[in-house]
């Protein structure tokens, strides 16, 4: 979109935002979940296959470069620095085959390229080598939009005392949401990273955001959250 539809998108949403926090704040909506003692960094689909151009997942170039990024590799020093558990989320599948009569893709390539992630291609569904997991971290496989969907995440992180996640990466309207979504649902403090999530769409991250902050999680810049595990003492709250 050139600038002149970029301005007006904006001005729609900052106009829907207004009409739309009206209505939820009347409704009780928008409350605080607020930080806990214990946080992980939950990183979703971070892999080349989204953060790299040319590819059908290929998420704002632009956007990836300049603050998601930057705003990760912030994130992650201040979790290795104080001992904070980070999870590093990918997505790829063994039979890309669409006519094949046992896929692990399910039904999902019915609606989206997902057979373009192939595990055979490891390059493709490798974390950015910007943002690459260091020892001690853990690299998760999922087949389905949420980190949490038949996988193991949510005791990996009950397991290490976990209350809190913040949850960064893409896409804002598939993945990034419904990780936020079953996060709460299984009792975890959900922190949505804003300029640490990205999409391919104009305009969705703003307002899936938006939405998130009114129902699931708290909505924090990626300097607040730098901050906030710069200063809360996880590791004795995970002994205690």
């Amino acid at each position: 979109m050139d600038q002149l539809d970029d301005g007006k998108l904006e001005k729609m949403l900052r106009a829907a935002f207004e009409a739309s926090t009206r209505i939820y704040q009347e409704r009780g909506f928008q409350r605080r979940i607020g930080f806990g003692r214990r946080p992980a960094l939950v990183s979703v689909d971070l892999a080349n296959a989204w953060t790299r151009p040319g590819n059908p997942f290929t998420c704002d170039q632009q956007v990836m470069d300049a603050e998601i990024i930057p705003g990760m590799q912030k994130l992650l020093a201040a979790c290795r620095a104080n001992g904070h558990p980070v999870i590093h989320v990918t997505t790829a599948y063994e039979i890309t085959d669409r006519d094949a009569p046992f896929t692990d893709m399910g039904l999902w390539h019915c609606k989206i390229p997902i057979e373009v992630v192939s595990m055979a291609d490891t390059e493709l569904w490798a974390i950015d080598s910007r943002i690459a997991p260091v020892d001690g971290e853990h690299t998760l496989l999922k087949k389905r939009a949420s980190a949490f969907h038949g996988t193991p995440l949510a005791g990996i992180l009950r397991a290490a005392g976990v209350d809190t996640i913040l949850v960064t990466g893409v896409t804002a309207t598939a993945c990034v949401r419904t990780t936020i979504c079953d996060g709460l649902a299984e009792g975890f403090r959900t922190i949505a990273v804003r300029d640490c999530i990205g999409d391919r769409v104009p305009g969705a991250v703003a307002w899936n955001l938006y939405d998130i902050d009114a129902k699931f999680a708290d909505v924090h810049s990626a300097d607040e959250c730098a901050a906030y595990l710069e200063t809360v003492d996880g590791a004795r709250a995970a002994a205690e």
